[in-house]
């Protein structure tokens, strides 16, 4: 029986059981609580059912260690921090010497390039993390490179853009008051559909990739093209521009800390080594779908 564990069962990985977990025989996802493993497990995803098991990042329990000793595959999505990867940390040694282990999808950002100053990039760029949680996500990667090269299996670091789908848009936000458009002249961002996301990990564990990729649309742009378009197609007046030097008096750190890097993100690796079509190549296709989801 194939098994995958999903560390961290979040809004990337539920949307990859939902279209394409039947890969797998069996599969466990991990949560910080028993609270949301429990409304996990109480929903089915694409018709899968979920085993849910906690994970707080410190001491594994039993159940736990008997999956990653029986897992086909693993996706990681569970953040590091400034101590490291939680899995790695608590789960290595266990993971390295598995005889089942065949492939490591590993969910990291763009954010571990940092600024480019608007510059083409592609997979041979420098890694320049201008934040902790950029530095910190260039350390999991070669962590979990270094345990690949050590077990013997590939592990493939999907580097995702602004990420955005259903629930989680421009619409959205909107609709909820809470669409900022932050004006920052040269400032561009990608983005990427969580429906593509989902395909990179299928692409990933099917070719058994191994190293990075960029996942990203076909076009960077300023940070309030998607939200006049959204206006646009709620047939509403877009929010006011908003200057950057005034918006980040009042932006929450996070938030104002992804204006700290500019680039625009190569995509080539992730269609011809992949094989990926991208279902939405610009926020506009997107978007779109999402307003007849609505």
């Amino acid at each position: 029986m194939s098994t995958l564990i999903c560390f961290g069962f979040g809004y990337c990985a539920q949307h990859w059981v939902a279209e394409y977990g039947a890969r797998f025989d069996r599969i466990v996802g991990t949560t910080r609580t028993a609270e949301s493993a429990a409304d996990h497990s109480a929903r089915h995803y694409g018709g899968r059912e979920v085993e849910m098991l906690v994970f707080d990042g410190m001491a594994p329990s039993a159940e736990l260690i008997a999956a990653v000793r029986e897992a086909e595959a693993l996706l990681i999505s569970t953040p590091p921090t400034e101590t490291g990867d939680p899995v790695l940390a608590a789960l290595g040694d266990e993971i390295a010497k598995s005889a089942a282990l065949k492939s490591v999808v590993l969910l990291s950002t763009l954010g571990v390039y940092g600024d480019h100053g608007g510059a083409w990039i592609d997979e041979a760029a420098e890694l320049k993390p201008v934040n902790p949680r950029g530095r910190e996500r260039v350390e999991a990667e070669a962590a979990w490179a270094a345990l690949g090269a050590r077990a013997g299996v590939p592990v493939a670091a999907l580097r995702l853009a602004g990420i955005y789908g259903p629930g989680q848009n421009a619409i959205v936000n909107l609709e909820r008051g809470r669409a900022w458009r932050i004006v920052k002249p040269g400032q561009v961002f990608n983005r990427i559909h969580v429906a593509d996301i989902a395909q990179a990990i299928e692409a990933a564990f099917a070719r058994r990739a191994d190293g990075a990729f960029n996942v990203a649309d076909d076009e960077p742009t300023a940070p309030g093209d998607p939200i006049v378009f959204a206006a646009g197609l709620l047939g509403r007046e877009p929010p006011p521009e908003w200057p950057f030097e005034e918006a980040v008096k009042h932006l929450p750190p996070m938030a104002a800390s992804f204006y700290a890097e500019c680039k625009r993100a190569k995509n080539d690796k992730l269609k011809q080594d992949l094989g990926i079509t991208l279902r939405y190549p610009t926020y506009r296709e997107g978007l779109k779908a999402s307003a007849t989801q609505t």
